[in-house]
């Protein structure tokens, strides 16, 4: 069953948020590739590792979806870092999404410059 690329970036943010690794694996690619303000890394491994010691959540305001492109700006809180500091900030996540997983994960740090990168405007904005 497919789903849009929408539903599978929320169930992604979802999953990161409440925990739920298995989850947040199986939405993802082998290849998964996650890149923020903080560095990055590729693959399944280097986002278990991440979501697991990070404790991040990601609350998602407003959508914009074109193809297989979405970006939330969301609320993300936790630690970039394990061991720093819990921190509460608004982001723009940019998903790629191929198939029914995330195969990029892009933090920008606002709606502008997620944008820029991807083309997208306020025109994809995605009603409830």
């Amino acid at each position: 069953m497919s789903t849009t690329a929408y539903a599978t970036a929320l169930a992604w943010q979802e999953a990161l948020t409440s925990g739920d690794i298995d989850t947040l694996l199986e939405l993802s690619g082998d290849g998964i590739e996650i890149a923020g303000d903080h560095g990055g890394g590729q693959g399944l491994a280097v986002l278990n590792a991440w979501a697991s010691e990070s404790r991040t959540t990601m609350t998602p305001q407003r959508v914009y979806e074109r193809g297989d492109l979405v970006v939330t700006e969301s609320v993300a809180s936790g630690s970039a870092t394990p061991g720093q500091a819990t921190d509460s900030r608004s982001v723009a996540v940019v998903f790629q999404i191929s198939g029914d997983q995330v195969g990029s994960v892009f933090v920008h740090p606002d709606l502008a410059s997620a944008f820029a990168a991807t083309g997208l405007g306020d025109g994809d904005f995605v009603e409830d």
